[in-house]
C-alpha cells in the first residue's frame, strides 16, 4: 500500500509538471499566421490556439462539429484578442506569406500586412517585403533611443530626484530639531535650486531624443482596416510564415531571455518577470538567514539545556501546533506586530521628518521575510530536534569526560553532527516560503514595484521597499487580469519558472547537506 501510494503521488506530480510544461514552454514559439475566409465574406487572420468540439453540437455529424480558437490580436481594433470560429463556417484557409506579427509595448500584439514605412512624414519603404526589411533595420536605432531615454530617466533624473528628496527631508529635520534651521536652510535650498537646473537640462535631453522618433509603419489588418503605429511602440517584428525552424528557434530564445531579464508590461501579461524573480530569491534568502539561527537556538535549548518536564512538553506541542496555523494568520500578525508596532516605532524614532509618509511602518521585504520566518520556524525547530535526538549519547559523554564544557560540547560536537538535519529543515522552509502568497499580500508584495530592493543608492539594500513575487504574480495574472485568455500562457510559464527556482534553491541546500553528511559520517547521524 505504501509503494502504491508513492507511485500514485509520483504519477500525479509528474502529470502536473508535464501539464505546466506543455502549456508554458510553447508560449514563446512564433506560431504561423492563418487567414480564414468565412461564408459571410469576413476575413479573420491570426494564430491557431485551440480546437475543440462544439458543446451540444449535432451528434449525427460524423465526428461531431468543431470550432477553433484564433488569436487575432489587434485588440485596439477588434476589442478582443481571441475569437472562436466554427469550422463549418470556414470556406478558405491559407497562410499569407506577407502577414507579420508585431509585439507592441501597449495594446498587445498586432497582426497585419505592411503597407508603408514613413519617417518624418516621408515614405521610405512601400510594400510588405521592402517595408519589413526597412522596419527591421530601423528597430535597433529605435531601441537604442528608448534605452537612452530610460537610462536618463532612471539614472541621471533618478539621482537628481533622490538628492532633492534627501535635501527636503534634511530641511524638515532641521525644522523639527530647531538647530540653526534659518542658517542651514538657505544653503540647502540653494542646492535644491541647482538640482532643479540639472533636472531641466536632463529633461531637455529627453525631449531631443523623443524628437528623433519620427518613424511610423502603416499596416492593413484583416478586413482592410488600416492602422499606423509609431516605431517606438514596436518591440519586435516577426514574419512567422516565412521563418524556418532555425529562425523560429532564435526568436524563441530571444523571447525567453526577455521573459527572464525584462520588466513586465501590459498589466504583467507581456514582457518579463525579472523584478519578481529578484524579489522571490531575495525574500527566500533573507528568510533563511533569519529563521536558521532562531530555529537552531530554540531546538538546542529545548533538547540540550531545558529541564525536561511538563513545561517543555507544552512548548513542543505549541511548536507542532504552530506549524498547522493558516498562513494568512501569520500575515495578520506580521501586519499588526512588525509593520504597525515595530515599523511604526522605528519611523517615530529615526524617521520623524518623513511622517506621515511611512518608511518602515508599511509593508516591505523585511517584514515579509520576518513573517515567513515565523511561518517556517516550527519546521526548523522540529527538524533540528530530530537530528539532536539521533546523536549517540556516548559522543556527548566522551566530550565531557575529556574536560569540555557544556557549551563546548554543544558547539563542537552536537552542532556539527546535527547540521544535516538543520539543512533538511532549511530545505523544507525554503520550499514552503517560496510558494507562499497569502501572508505576502498584506506585508509588502505589490503588482508592480517601482524599484528593486537593491540598487546603487545608499544604503544599497533597501529592506523597507515593497517588492514583486512570482507567486503573487501568478495570482495577479491568473485571477486579476482583464484579459484572461492572453494571460493564461503567462500563468503557466511563470509557474514553471517558480518551480525551477524552488528546485535550484533546494538542490543547492541538498548538495550542502550531503557534503556535511559525508564529513560527519563518523558521528552515526
Amino acid at each position: 500500500m505504501t509503494g502504491g501510494a508513492l507511485a500514485f503521488c509520483l504519477i500525479m506530480v509528474t502529470g502536473l509538471v508535464a501539464l505546466i510544461m506543455a502549456n508554458g514552454l510553447g508560449f514563446f514559439w512564433p506560431g504561423d499566421i492563418y487567414r480564414f475566409t468565412l461564408k459571410d465574406g469576413r476575413e479573420i487572420a491570426g494564430q491557431l490556439v485551440e480546437r475543440e468540439q462544439i458543446p451540444g453540437s449535432d451528434t449525427n455529424v460524423p465526428g461531431g462539429l468543431f470550432r477553433i480558437k484564433v488569436k487575432q490580436a489587434n485588440r485596439d481594433l477588434y476589442g478582443t484578442d481571441f475569437v472562436w470560429i466554427d469550422e463549418s463556417a470556414i470556406t478558405k484557409k491559407d497562410k499569407p506569406a506577407d502577414a507579420i506579427l508585431i509585439h507592441r509595448r501597449e495594446w498587445g500584439d498586432f497582426i497585419g500586412v505592411i503597407v508603408e514605412v514613413t519617417d518624418a512624414g516621408k515614405s521610405v519603404a512601400k510594400g510588405p517585403q521592402e517595408g519589413l526589411k526597412f522596419l527591421k533595420s530601423l528597430l535597433p536605432q529605435a531601441d537604442a533611443t528608448l534605452a537612452a531615454i530610460y537610462a536618463i530617466e532612471k539614472g541621471d533624473i533618478g539621482q537628481i530626484n533622490y538628492r532633492q528628496d534627501a535635501l527636503r527631508l534634511e530641511i524638515k529635520k532641521l525644522e523639527i530639531k530647531g538647530e540653526g534651521a534659518r542658517f542651514k536652510k538657505a544653503g540647502i535650498e540653494a542646492q535644491i535650486a541647482e538640482l532643479g537646473k540639472q533636472y531641466a537640462i536632463q529633461s531637455a535631453r529627453i525631449d531631443e531624443l523623443k524628437k528623433k522618433q519620427t518613424a511610423n509603419v502603416k499596416l492593413t489588418a484583416a478586413g482592410g482596416v488600416e492602422k499606423e503605429l509609431p516605431l517606438q511602440t514596436v518591440v519586435r517584428v516577426i514574419s512567422p510564415n516565412t521563418e524556418g525552424v532555425i529562425g523560429k528557434t532564435l526568436i524563441y530564445m530571444e523571447r525567453l531571455w526577455e521573459f527572464l531579464s525584462g520588466d513586465p508590461r501590459e498589466a504583467n501579461t507581456e514582457g518579463g518577470v525579472f523584478p519578481a524573480i529578484f524579489g522571490t530569491v531575495m525574500l527566500v534568502l533573507i528568510m533563511s538567514v533569519i529563521v536558521t539561527p532562531f530555529g537552531v537556538v530554540a531546538a538546542f535549548y529545548l533538547r540540550e539545556y531545558a529541564k525536561q518536564g511538563t513545561l517543555v512538553s507544552i512548548v513542543r506541542i505549541a511548536v507542532n501546533n504552530l506549524a498547522g496555523v493558516p498562513s494568512i494568520v501569520f500575515g495578520v500578525f506580521g501586519v499588526g506586530f512588525f509593520i504597525y508596532f515595530v515599523g511604526g516605532g522605528l519611523d517615530r524614532m529615526f524617521f520623524p521628518e518623513r511622517l506621515p509618509a511611512p518608511t518602515f511602518g508599511t509593508g516591505g521585504i523585511l517584514w515579509a521575510s520576518l513573517t515567513l520566518a515565523l511561518l517556517t520556524l516550527p519546521v526548523v525547530i522540529v527538524s533540528t530536534e530530530e537530528g539532536l535526538a539521533q546523536i549517540p549519547k556516548g559522543l556527548r559523554e566522551a566530550s565531557l569526560a575529556l574536560g569540555a564544557t557544556k557549551f563546548e560540547t554543544t558547539w563542537r560536537v552536537a552542532l556539527p553532527a546535527a547540521l544535516p538535519s538543520i539543512m533538511t529543515g532549511l530545505i523544507l522552509a525554503m520550499a514552503r516560503a517560496a510558494g507562499e502568497v497569502a501572508p505576502l499580500m498584506i506585508t509588502g508584495v505589490v503588482k508592480l514595484a517601482p524599484a528593486l530592493p537593491l540598487d546603487g543608492y545608499w544604503p544599497f539594500v533597501h529592506l523597507e521597499r515593497k517588492f514583486m513575487h512570482l507567486g503573487f504574480h501568478i495570482y495577479d495574472v491568473g485571477f486579476q487580469s482583464p484579459n484572461v485568455d492572453a494571460a493564461r500562457p503567462m500563468v503557466y510559464t511563470t509557474t514553471l519558472l517558480l518551480l525551477l527556482i524552488v528546485v535550484f534553491l533546494t538542490l543547492g541546500a541538498i548538495m550542502t547537506r550531503n557534503r556535511l553528511r559525508k564529513k560527519f559520517a563518523g558521528s552515526a547521524v
